[in-house]
C-alpha cells in the first residue's frame, strides 16, 4: 500500500521548506525532516493530518501548541521557528532534534544511574521553571514527551494540551488529561490544575528512572487513575535499595497528593536537586502533612472537593473499551501481523534448570524478556533450582524491541531458612502483598471487621511481626473491611458498566477497591460481581472490589495492553516507505512552489535559531509508548551527562 504522505516528498511548503522524509507519525500529525532552503538548515515540519485538519478541537490543540512554544525560548525546550495555519495546509516548523525519547532510553536501561536521573531532572526542571514563569503549564509531562540528545541534553516537547496564561480551563471532555500513568491527582479528579501538577508528573518520571518501575500500574486506565488519587506509592528504596535517601525524599514530596504539600515551584525543587547533585548523601527535612489531610479524610476531600472522578473515568474508559473490543476481535491478529518491528518468540525451557547470574545477565541483555523471580523455601530442591515457569516452554509471544516484551515469571527454590515476619501493620493490601512476595513468604489473606483500621489496611499477622517463620509455614494476614456496623447501603453494581459502577460507588460515599478482569460471555467492561452484596449496610469509605468482564476471548496473560496499542498498527506501518513512491492521481497537492535555484536572505525572525541539530522529533504523543527515532545512541551506552 502506498504511503499516504509520500506525495509530500520533494514538495516545498510556502516556497521555503523542502520536505525530505517522514520521521514520525502520530494520532494527529505527521512529522517530516525538511530543509530550509533559505539557509540550508534542517528543520522538523509537523503537519496536521488531513482528516484532523477538519476537526475544530484538533486544530485548536495544534494552534495551542504553537502559541505555547512560541512564547518560550530555552535550551531545554524544542523551539518553534514558524507556524502556518492555511485552510489546506496547517503545519509548525520546529527545531530538528537528533536524539531519542527519554522513554525509549529508559526502556533500554531499565534503571538509570543516580547521576543520570539528577542530570535529567535538573534540565527538565529548568525548562519547566521557564515555562511556568510565562504562565504556561505543560500538563502532559512524561518520558514520551522528552527528547534526549547524544550529549545528554534534554529537550521538552509537545505542548499540545498546555494551559496558556489567561486561557479558560480546559475540561476533561477536551481529552486534555495527559497519560494516566503520569497525571496528577487533581487532573485525575477534574480539579483545578496549576504548575504544581507538572511537579507531580515529573515526580512520577523520577520514580520510574530511579526504580525502573511505575509507581502505579493496573490492568485498566480507570484503575490507574483511581490509584493516582487514592493510594500512596511504595517508597522508591523498597523497590530499589540503591536509591539515595535524599532522592527518595524529593520524589515522594513531588508526588504528594495535596498540591499544597508538594514543592511549590520548579525552582524550589531544582534547588534541592542541585544540592543532591553536589552531595549525593544529602537528606532533607520536609514538613509533614496536616493531621486532617492524612489518611482517608484527605482522600475524601480530594474526591469530593472541587471536582468529580466521573470525567476522568469516562475519559479513560471509552478508549479502554475500544481496546477491549479490538482485543477480542478476530481482526486483532491480522492488525498485529502487519509489516512492523514485531516478532514472535518461543518461550524457552527454564523449569528444571538453575537460575544463575549468567542466565540473569543473558535474559537482561536480550532486550526481549522481562523476568519476575518468586522465591520459595523448599527443602526438596537445591538452591537456585527453577521449580516452575509461566508461561510454559514452547508458548508463542509477540514482542517489539523497546516497546513490548515477553513477560516471564520464574519460581526459584531457596535453601531452608528462618525468616523474620516483617511489620506490615497498617500497610495497604497491595503494598503488604508485594513486600511478602519479595521476601518469599507464603501467606493467606483473611478479611475481618475492625474499628481502628480503615478498609483495606493490614490489622495484624499470625505469626506476629518480629517472630520467626519456618520453611513451609504460611503467614496469615488479616485485612480490615472497616467497622462491623455502618449505615451506608451498598448499591447494585452487577450488570453496570465499569464507569457507571464507579460513579454509583462514589455517590454512595464508598471507595473503589480492586478491579479484576475475567473471561466471560458478558460484554467487555460489564461488572460481573461485587465484593459486598447490594443492600448491605457498611461504614462510609468502605472499599468495594469489582470483577469485570474482559469479553469471551479475554486472555489474562495478555490483559489489555492500553499503554502500547492505542495507536493503530496501520498508522505505525505508514512510517515504512513502500517500494514505489507513485503519487495517487486523486491526491490534491497543497499550495506550494518549486524550490528556487538560489537562496534568499533569512528573515530576522529566524535569528534565534538553535545551531544544535538533533535526531528525530516526536510526531504526536498519545497514550502509546511507541516512538520513531533516528540514529539512537548505542544500546547500553550512557549519554554524557
Amino acid at each position: 500500500m502506498e504511503n499516504t504522505y509520500d506525495k509530500y516528498l520533494g514538495v516545498v511548503f510556502d516556497g521555503r521548506y523542502k520536505i525530505e522524509k517522514v520521521i514520525g507519525i502520530g494520532g494527529m500529525a505527521v512529522v517530516f525532516k525538511a530543509v530550509d532552503i533559505t539557509n540550508g538548515r534542517y528543520v522538523a515540519v509537523k503537519l496536521l493530518k488531513e482528516d484532523m485538519a477538519q476537526d475544530e478541537e484538533s486544530v485548536k490543540r495544534f494552534i495551542n501548541e504553537s502559541k505555547a512554544v512560541s512564547m518560550l525560548s530555552h535550551p531545554n525546550i524544542v523551539k518553534i521557528f514558524a507556524v502556518s495555519v492555511k485552510e489546506n495546509l496547517k503545519y509548525i516548523v520546529m527545531e530538528y532534534v537528533e536524539g531519542i525519547t527519554l522513554k525509549t532510553y529508559m526502556q533500554k536501561k531499565k534503571v538509570l544511574s543516580v547521576k543520570e536521573t539528577l542530570s535529567f531532572a535538573r534540565q527538565i526542571l529548568s525548562a519547566l521553571e521557564h515555562a511556568h514563569s510565562k504562565g504556561i503549564v505543560h500538563r502532559d509531562i512524561k518520558p514520551q514527551n522528552i527528547m534526549l540528545l547524544r550529549n545528554g541534553q534534554i529537550k521538552v516537547a509537545d505542548f499540545g494540551i498546555a494551559k496558556l496564561p489567561n486561557a479558560e480551563t480546559v475540561t476533561m471532555t477536551d481529552k486534555a488529561i495527559g497519560t494516566v500513568y503520569y497525571i496528577s491527582p487533581e487532573q485525575a479528579s477534574g480539579q483545578t490544575i496549576d504548575a504544581r501538577s507538572d511537579i507531580y508528573s515529573l515526580g512520577v518520571c523520577l520514580y520510574e528512572m530511579a526504580t525502573g518501575e511505575l509507581p502505579f500500574n493496573a490492568e485498566s486506565p480507570v484503575s490507574v487513575a483511581l490509584m493516582q488519587v487514592n493510594e500512596q506509592a511504595i517508597s522508591p528504596r523498597e523497590v530499589n535499595p540503591e536509591v539515595p535517601m535524599g532522592l527518595q525524599q524529593i520524589i515522594m514530596r513531588a508526588m504528594e497528593k495535596e498540591p499544597e504539600v508538594r514543592f511549590q515551584s520548579a525552582g524550589e525543587m531544582l534547588s534541592d536537586i542541585n544540592k543532591l547533585y553536589e552531595n549525593p548523601s544529602s537528606t532533607f527535612k520536609y514538613s509533614a502533612k496536616k493531621e486532617e489531610e492524612k489518611g482517608f479524610k484527605g482522600v475524601i476531600k480530594q474526591l469530593f472537593t472541587g471536582g468529580s472522578m466521573l470525567p476522568i473515568v469516562l475519559g479513560v474508559t471509552v478508549p479502554f473499551l475500544i481496546i477491549a473490543v479490538i482485543a477480542v476481535g478476530i481482526l486483532f491478529s491480522s492488525i498485529i501481523n502487519t509489516e512492523s518491528k514485531a516478532e514472535t518468540v518461543t518461550v524457552p525451557q527454564f523449569e528444571g534448570n538453575y537460575y544463575t547470574e549468567e542466565l540473569a545477565a543473558e535474559l537482561s541483555a536480550s532486550g526481549i524478556y522481562r523476568v519476575e523471580i518468586k522465591y520459595e523455601y523448599d527443602s526438596e530442591y537445591d538452591d537456585g533450582y527453577i521449580i516452575s515457569q509461566h508461561p510454559k516452554a514452547g508458548s508463542k509471544k509477540k514482542v517489539e524491541t523497546g516497546i513490548t516484551f515477553c513477560e516471564i515469571s520464574l519460581t526459584v527454590s531457596k535453601s531452608e531458612a528462618d525468616l523474620t515476619v516483617p511489620n506490615i501493620t497498617a500497610f495497604e493490601r497491595r503494598r503488604a502483598e508485594l513486600k511478602l512476595k519479595e521476601m518469599g513468604i507464603k501467606f493467606t489473606v483473611e478479611e475481618i471487621t475492625d474499628d481502628a483500621f480503615a478498609s483495606g489496611q493490614v490489622v495484624k499477622t499470625e505469626p506476629a511481626a518480629g517472630e520467626k517463620i519456618k520453611d513451609g509455614e504460611t503467614l496469615t494476614v488479616y485485612i480490615s473491611i472497616g467497622p462491623s456496623e455502618g449505615d451506608t447501603e451498598v448499591p447494585d453494581l452487577v450488570g453496570s458498566t465499569e464507569a457507571v459502577a464507579l460513579s454509583k460507588i462514589l455517590e454512595s460515599g464508598l471507595r473503589m477497591g480492586e478491579i479484576k478482569y475475567e473471561k466471560s460471555d458478558k460484554t467487555a467492561g460489564t461488572v460481573i460481581s461485587q465484593s459486598v452484596d447490594k443492600g448491605t449496610k457498611v461504614a462510609a469509605n468502605t472499599k468495594i472490589d469489582l470483577t469485570v468482564s474482559g469479553g469471551k476471548d479475554y486472555d489474562p496473560d495478555k490483559g489489555f495492553d492500553t499503554e502500547t496499542e492505542t495507536e493503530s498498527e496501520t498508522e505505525k506501518d505508514t512510517t515504512k516507505k513502500p517500494e514505489t513512491s507513485k503519487k495517487p492521481e486523486t491526491s490534491k497537492k497543497p499550495e506550494t512552489t518549486p524550490a528556487p535555484e538560489t537562496t534568499t536572505k533569512e528573515p530576522d525572525t529566524e535569528t534565534e535559531a538553535d545551531t544544535t541539530t538533533a535526531d528525530t522529533t516526536e510526531a504526536e504523543n498519545t497514550e502509546s509508548t511507541e516512538e520513531t527515532t533516528g540514529d539512537a545512541a548505542p544500546v547500553g551506552e550512557e549519554p554524557e551527562v
